[in-house]
């Protein structure tokens, strides 16, 4: 009889140096595997922030984790009176999609 396959993802925000890094738990049976889903930025000013680069692991694509990458980057550019240059192009399609004023009023062109 093979083995079934239980999956469950537990993303959890753990801020790194210049990466927003969120870790992903695949439970397979009793072992499991972790990989990251990360969101790259760099401070390209004293208060502008770049957020460059957001990648999620194949295996976990299509579930919304870019989403909240975006999400919480964006509203930390919010929490922290900064403002965002956008060069990932997921965070751009995130915006368009979710033109909320407080995210609008922090881009930097």
């Amino acid at each position: 009889m093979p083995a079934k396959h239980h999956q469950s993802v537990i993303p959890s925000c753990t801020p790194c140096r210049h990466r927003v890094c969120v870790p992903l738990i695949t439970h397979l049976d009793q072992c499991g595997c972790h990989d990251r889903a990360v969101l790259l930025y760099e401070y390209v000013g004293k208060r502008i922030v770049d957020l460059q680069h957001t990648e999620v692991p194949d295996a976990y694509r299509g579930r919304g984790i870019a989403k909240h990458l975006a999400k919480a980057a964006l509203d930390f550019v919010v929490e922290e009176d900064l403002r965002a240059h956008l060069t990932c192009w997921y965070i751009q399609k995130y915006v368009k999609e979710n033109p909320l004023p407080q995210y609008l009023e922090r881009l930097q062109p």
